[in-house]
């Protein structure tokens, strides 16, 4: 660059200004004499000199440096132009707006779970919102020596974060491993605190986490959906019974040949036995409760032959002390 193009004035602006990008340092060498600063809506500009933060401009609008910004910086607010003599600072424009970042577990994190000696792996992703409220930390942990920073550089340490954060707060607060999705909020809200705790440090603060979904293995959410369909069986013997029929008359049972027929055939049989013992249970309660009528019956006659007897020779039914069965209409008295 010439000397005499040197000494032009500039304008002092974020002319690539992208959607993702948290911050952009302007990097010309010198701000000359009757340069201007434009400030577009949702940025910040913020004048610094060797680290330290001399002027933070919020407002919207186009400003002369020498006239608009010059006397409100902290120690650069008596510099004077010269022929020869430019300033030299560096001015970091910030995006205010806060941003929204998908996240996702690359690999599955393996959860501690009873019945699981190598643990339960589980995926999961979402949503984090974040933003900058710290120019100082900003300045002094990257943009001290950077030219500009993107919300892809935060996603990649959150990313990296992510796996002993959700371990941490899924064995904590997770109640049902296998819903985890029941405590999902109050999952998020732990590991929201623990993010932010490490994004203060660079200026930068996570206003929200949020859990979308946790990915079990294909067989463990099978499992999960067929314990849900079959939830209101309540009976493990019925379940199996419901699994054994469903096998057959899918035509889904496993093996082939004489032993997969034998053990439908065993299978059944074990059924039909349990319906016989259930179908037997229920005739030796009606004898008990007909031989109860019988006893009372008896005691009813013994008693003298106007008193109606407490259940129904005919039928067994309790009369309640009525002249004739509710049931089938014997005569009681």
């Amino acid at each position: 660059m010439g000397f005499f193009r040197g000494q032009l004035a500039n304008v002092v602006e974020w002319d690539e200004f992208r959607e993702d990008m948290i911050f952009w340092k302007w990097q010309n060498n010198e701000i000359k004499k009757g340069s201007k600063l434009i400030i577009r809506p949702g940025q910040d500009a913020i004048f610094f000199h060797q680290g330290k933060i001399e002027g933070v401009f919020e407002e919207e609008g186009d400003y002369n440096i020498d006239s608009d910004i010059i006397p409100f910086l902290s120690t650069l607010k008596g510099f004077k132009f010269g022929f020869n003599s430019g300033m030299r600072v560096e001015v970091l424009f910030v995006n205010t707006k806060e941003f929204t970042v998908k996240w996702g577990t690359k690999s599955p994190i393996m959860i501690p779970a009873e019945g699981l000696p190598g643990g339960l792996p589980i995926r999961a992703n979402g949503t984090f919102h974040f933003k900058v409220n710290d120019y100082v930390a900003l300045i002094d942990k990257i943009a001290g020596v950077r030219s500009n920073y993107v919300v892809e550089d935060v996603r990649l340490r959150i990313n990296s974060a992510l796996s002993p954060l959700l371990m941490k707060w899924i064995s904590r607060e997770g109640k049902d491993m296998f819903n985890l999705q029941v405590n999902a909020e109050e999952i998020g809200r732990g590991i929201q605190q623990d993010l932010d705790m490490q994004l203060m440090e660079d200026g930068l603060t996570v206003t929200r986490f949020h859990i979308m979904d946790f990915n079990y293995p294909k067989e463990i959410a099978d499992k999960i959906k067929k314990s849900a369909s079959h939830s209101m069986v309540g009976d493990v013997g019925k379940y199996q019974q419901i699994e054994m029929v469903d096998g057959m008359t899918s035509g889904n049972m496993q093996g082939g040949g004489t032993a997969s027929d034998m053990a439908s055939m065993m299978m059944g049989m074990n059924i039909a036995k349990d319906m016989i013992d259930h179908t037997n249970a229920g005739s030796s309660k009606g004898e008990s409760e007909q031989q109860q009528a019988g006893s009372g019956q008896q005691q009813g006659q013994s008693s003298g032959d106007s008193a109606a007897p407490n259940f129904c020779p005919n039928c067994g039914t309790k009369t309640g002390g009525a002249n004739f069965c509710g049931n089938c209409g014997q005569k009681l008295v």
